[in-house]
């Protein structure tokens, strides 16, 4: 799947977040997907592969950059807005 959370809410993302557990889960499915969603990425048991200026890496979910910016954001949401406006 290419990044199915582009038209999703919040909501629509963790109830395609189930769907996908609960197909992987069934032993009878595989998933490969890419997406700018730390809670798609957040899937348990998901082997990540993250693509950057590096190249491709293995990531924990919380070494993601992804993961790390909307942290960075949501921690202080002033210090990237501020940028915007000036």
């Amino acid at each position: 799947m290419d990044e199915p959370e582009s038209a999703l809410s919040f909501t629509g993302c963790l109830a395609l977040l189930t769907v996908l557990f609960e197909l992987v889960g069934s032993g009878t499915a595989q998933v490969i997907l890419s997406t700018h969603s730390a809670l798609l990425a957040a899937l348990p048991g998901a082997d990540i592969l993250e693509i950057g200026g590096w190249g491709m890496r293995t990531a924990t979910w919380s070494e993601l950059d992804l993961v790390q910016n909307w942290r960075a954001f949501l921690g202080e949401p002033e210090a990237f807005l501020r940028h915007l406006v000036d």
